[in-house]
């Protein structure tokens, strides 16, 4: 039965956005990924809040919350641990648009969905 385990458990696809390591401070948010270039960025630093959908799923990540700043940014994959966490903290930023946020996670297509920017 151990083999069989092995078996169907080996078989089973990692979800991609396993792969990403979301850290998050007082200070800012770092994604780490083993084949991306390590992304930060500082929470006061945030000009503009998107969420991006691709048609890369189910194989990559496909809806991605971009976190923008002047000279620096980062991108977290829906579905990576910290995503949560990261948009229960910009979701009260004020003004955010959560009107085009749930459109966003309802699109299928290419697309960008601006959801908060710095007055």
């Amino acid at each position: 039965m151990s083999f069989l385990n092995n078996l169907f458990n080996k078989s089973k696809p990692k979800n991609p956005e396993d792969n990403y390591t979301v850290t998050i401070t007082d200070q800012f948010i770092k994604v780490e990924h083993p084949q991306r270039e390590t992304e930060t960025v500082s929470w006061e630093n945030i000009k503009e809040i998107k969420m991006i959908n691709t048609d890369g799923g189910p194989w990559l990540p496909d809806v991605w919350l971009a976190l923008i700043g002047e000279e620096d940014g980062c991108l977290i994959p829906q579905g990576a641990k910290g995503f949560d966490e990261v948009y229960d903290v910009v979701s009260k930023y004020d003004g955010f648009n959560f009107e085009n946020f749930f459109e966003a996670m309802t699109c299928c297509d290419n697309a960008e969905f601006d959801l908060w920017r710095k007055p």
